[in-house]
């Protein structure tokens, strides 16, 4: 019985250092077919602004970086991307994708996600998911999940699923070429 429980015990160590260094399933993920455009949007953002798919329009690409209040990992890289908005390149930003927050009345969720934000230093946009972003989140399996949208909506390049800030920033430097 001490064999089974040890083994178990291991078993569980291992799941949870998987979760930890590639993310964390999404909670709302159903499919692992990816649009090529992000979808029409109207939504607000964790302090209460009006976003829409406009916010794409003024940089050549933005890092969506698509997480959750419950994933470790998404939470541990914030601090580097706070530090790392500040210093992008003016034809660049990050937004955040709040992946778990139900609607703009989610007050529990939306507290955690601005107390995250705020612990990490975060000052870019981190957005409540409306119909049209929900559509997109259906294909996305794990948190976080990064992906790059040019100045029209097209969704560009690779997606990033895991933790990997350089592997951002090394893709955003490619797609600015």
């Amino acid at each position: 019985m001490k064999k089974i429980t040890r083994l178990t015990s291991m078993a569980m160590v291992l799941l949870t250092i998987l979760l930890l260094s590639a993310g964390c399933l999404a909670e709302n993920a159903s499919s692992t077919t990816q649009q090529k455009k992000f979808p029409a949007f109207k939504s607000v953002d964790i302090a209460g602004n009006v976003v829409t798919q406009d916010i794409f329009k003024g940089k050549k690409i933005s890092v969506v970086n698509i997480w959750g209040t419950f994933c470790p990992p998404c939470i541990g890289e914030m601090p580097e991307l706070g530090k790392w908005a500040g210093q992008m390149p003016a034809d660049a930003q990050i937004i955040g994708i709040v992946c778990d927050v139900r609607d703009k009345n989610d007050m529990e969720t939306i507290n955690a996600a601005k107390k995250i934000t705020a612990d990490a230093n975060v000052k870019f946009v981190n957005i409540i998911p409306d119909e049209g972003i929900m559509s997109y989140l259906d294909g996305v399996e794990a948190v976080p999940t990064t992906i790059f949208v040019d100045s029209e909506g097209n969704i560009i390049g690779e997606s990033v699923v895991g933790a990997d800030v350089a592997r951002y920033k090394e893709l955003l430097a490619r797609y600015l070429k």
